[in-house]
């Protein structure tokens, strides 16, 4: 008799944990079998996509192969995007995988399932601004972190030529004041410091000019007023310039406009306002919200089928009256260690669990500069602020975690002692 099959599709910070718990629970003990699917080869935490696009993180450590990973773990990978559902028949249509060059490498084909998790993450959400989609930068997956490095390298060499300047100063446009953008900011000052120091570019932080954009009162505006007038100060002490209240209704090739028709002169642009969930959600027969993301149940089914379920960014999970779960890394975490305890349930005919979102707290990083945040419990009353060395230190152990619960403890250890070797060792920023 077959045994049951579960697909994730998604291996993202919740997919990744999930596929990695019901490995070993369910998928080494022969109890289900496990399938991972994801159009990436590797698994790059979202969370540090800023650190990628600055070259600050060396994708080619840090990331996860999904091949190798899954051979570990007890789950099985597969490589493929998601493109059609047949909820009546129970299977999946996935898209043809193409090459650089655009050939055909794998054709279409579907994958049938007992149980779906949908746990796709989110995309930026560009409002429909006129010129985005054009001339901005997204931070949305390891391929477009990358693909800012480049750019923002070939910039800054351009830089180097008085007569290839387009305006006084290099100046970079990020639009969202969000923790993405703030972070962004706070790193692109450091790296203008490493590059100078590589001999890369003459260009200092001296000739460096970061906007942050963001059309709400102030910035950080999910989180606690005291965080984010702390990191408001601090950036603006660092050379950050900082416009609140302050919406972008064009972006150009070396300009944003805003609202005001007041003009912004940029050489790069960075859209980092707003998220919604991948768009082909919609295309699913499933419910979804006005940002695409799937209607769910407090158990995190689909309220269409009760062997759909949906987590993460991608999903719409009611908490309360009139609140849902926020999309951050700690919920998709959290919702994954709930839905594989859920999906073992569902196998033995059990009733769901409802889930329950605990918020921790946040915490945002400004590169080597300093850290700040909240830690809590329930509510920001209750909080302990904290910043400098105690929220540096706080802050990174928010990757060690992610580790902790897709490597386990000993290779979790071994990979931290590796990267303080490689303080030493190498560059401490990616250069090509």
């Amino acid at each position: 008799m077959a045994i049951p099959r579960i697909v994730i599709v998604g291996g993202g910070a919740g997919g990744l944990a999930l596929a990695t718990r019901l490995g070993h629970t369910l998928g080494k003990k022969k109890r289900a079998e496990i399938v991972l699917l994801d159009r990436n080869a590797t698994h790059v935490w979202k969370p540090l996509l800023h650190e990628l696009a600055t070259g600050i993180l060396n994708s080619t450590m840090d990331e996860v192969d999904f091949r190798g990973h899954s051979s570990v773990h007890g789950y099985r990978y597969q490589r493929g995007s998601l493109c059609g559902l047949d909820r009546t028949a129970k299977t999946l249509t996935l898209s043809p995988i193409l090459d650089e060059d655009g050939k055909e490498v794998l054709p279409g084909r579907t994958l049938s399932y007992d149980y779906l998790v949908l746990s796709l993450g989110s995309v930026s959400n560009d409002f429909g601004t006129e010129g985005v989609a054009e001339h901005c930068h997204f931070m949305d997956s390891p391929g477009q972190a990358k693909a800012f490095q480049r750019d923002m390298i070939n910039t800054f060499l351009r830089y180097t030529d008085p007569a290839l300047r387009r305006h006084t100063t290099l100046s970079v446009g990020i639009v969202g004041g969000g923790a993405t953008g703030v972070e962004l900011a706070a790193e692109l000052l450091d790296v203008s410091r490493l590059l100078n120091a590589y001999g890369v570019t003459n260009v200092d932080s001296d000739q460096l000019s970061v906007h942050l954009i963001e059309a709400a009162p102030r910035i950080l505006p999910g989180l606690s007023e005291r965080v984010s007038q702390t990191v408001h100060q601090e950036l603006e002490r660092l050379g950050v310039n900082i416009h609140v209240d302050t919406a972008i209704k064009r972006a150009e090739a070396d300009r944003l406009v805003t609202g005001d028709d007041e003009e912004i002169e940029t050489d790069l642009n960075v859209w980092a306002a707003g998220i919604m969930a991948p768009p082909f959600l919609a295309e699913l027969g499933l419910t979804v919200n006005k940002k695409h993301q799937v209607c769910v149940e407090q158990t995190m089914q689909s309220v269409d089928d009760p062997h759909i379920f949906a987590m993460g960014d991608c999903a719409s999970c009611p908490q309360g009256e009139d609140a849902t779960v926020p999309p951050r890394a700690q919920a998709a975490h959290q919702q994954a260690t709930a839905l594989a305890k859920n999906l073992a349930r569902a196998l033995e005919g059990k009733p769901l669990a409802p889930f329950k979102y605990k918020d921790h707290g946040s915490l945002v990083s400004l590169a080597r500069y300093d850290a700040v945040g909240n830690l809590m419990r329930g509510s920001a009353s209750r909080g302990l602020f904290l910043e400098g060395w105690l929220a540096r230190n706080a802050y990174a152990s928010l990757y060690r975690m992610h580790q902790l619960s897709i490597h386990g403890a000993p290779r979790t250890g071994l990979t931290w002692l590796v990267d303080k070797l490689n303080r030493y060792l190498k560059p401490r920023m990616k250069l090509h």
